[in-house]
């Protein structure tokens, strides 16, 4: 009896395996895209944060995070890629390894200078960040925070960005407007991919929905 639940068992157990996702590219943010109908986080790079600033070599500050995502647009933007699922994340998006025509497009990306490797997952970006980093391309071309470090750090609305992004207990992103009931209340925490926006259509276009009060 026992060896007939645990074949039953075993035969469950590839329901549970996370689908490979493939299809058209929407880029949300430079390492996070829709592939197809999948929300997909880049396996082993970390881009920086659409909303992060870099120093140039003359120590001049400018909107890094926001040119790696227009770079990473430009280039892959409705191409086709078909990924290999690694793991899915505590938002719920699917973490792959993605290629476009064949080739690892996160390596590319590092090479360009467009992200990092991502040391604390794996290893395998290693040396082109190095080479990067020594060419001085991209993001390396002047002084920059990793942007885990980025994420950690406590945000305050700037400016004309008031919109809170917020990501409930079931991985919902949901944005909440000055005014509404629950704004005030809500907490913006970086770490946990949350952040601000400066406009409804801006929190929209990367999968927020507006708060229904």
């Amino acid at each position: 009896m026992l060896r007939i639940c645990a074949a039953f068992v075993l035969a469950l157990l590839p329901l549970a395996v996370v689908a490979d996702p493939s299809g058209r590219i929407g880029v949300v943010d430079a390492d996070t895209w829709d592939v197809g109908s999948t929300r997909v986080r880049l396996f082993g790079i970390d881009a920086p944060e659409v909303k992060q600033t870099c120093a140039d070599p003359r120590g001049k500050e400018w909107p890094c995070g926001d040119w790696a995502t227009g770079q990473v647009r430009e280039r892959y933007q409705g191409q086709e890629a078909v990924c290999e699922a690694v793991d899915s994340d505590r938002y719920g998006r699917t973490v792959a390894r993605c290629r476009v025509e064949g080739q690892d497009v996160a390596r590319q990306m590092v090479q360009d200078g467009w992200a990092l490797a991502f040391r604390r997952y794996s290893l395998d970006y290693d040396l082109d960040e190095k080479t990067a980093h020594v060419a001085g391309v991209g993001i390396h071309g002047g002084g920059m925070m990793r942007p885990a470090a980025f994420r950690a750090q406590p945000v305050q609305a700037v400016g004309d960005c008031p919109i809170k992004g917020n990501i409930s207990s079931k991985g919902e992103r949901i944005f909440h407007l000055p005014g509404q009931e629950h704004y005030d209340r809500t907490r913006i925490s970086p770490g946990k991919g949350e952040r601000w926006f400066c406009s409804e259509s801006e929190a929209r276009a990367a999968g927020w929905r507006r708060a229904r009060r």
